[in-house]
């Protein structure tokens, strides 16, 4: 019989990762910046068209903004404590689905028990 089984996928954090998950985090939160700014000039845009906003679209744009701001603010928290990892550390990256053979005779304490693997680099290093 065969049964789906969450697998988690870890990354092992040397000097390149390191500097690849900074440089993601610095395009994105360089994004949300951009977001936020093509928000606010879009509010502009449409009071110089004397067109006043109602407050709930004016509420909108606030919400918008708020939301990218505090992804921001997200984004500079996991640039500090990255900074503070040491290498080698290994940072949960995602969980997949993945299909376990099961027979008869099996110890449901090994299928049950959580699948993991382990990537430096690209590489899949280890399989737990």
């Amino acid at each position: 019989m065969k049964i789906l089984q969450t697998v988690i996928v870890k990354q092992v954090l040397t000097e390149k990762s390191k500097q690849e998950l900074l440089e993601k985090y610095e395009y994105n939160k360089i994004q949300m910046q951009k977001e936020c700014d093509q928000l606010r000039f879009e509010l502009k845009r449409l009071e110089k068209m004397k067109k006043i906003p109602s407050s709930n679209l004016l509420k909108h744009f606030e919400k918008e903004i708020g939301m990218r701001q505090e992804k921001s603010k997200l984004l500079d928290f996991q640039i500090e404590q990255l900074h503070m990892l040491p290498i080698g550390s290994e940072l949960k990256e995602k969980e997949l689905q993945g299909i376990v053979e099961i027979s008869l005779g099996d110890l449901w304490e090994d299928v049950e028990s959580s699948k993991t693997i382990v990537i430096k680099d690209g590489i899949v290093v280890e399989i737990r």
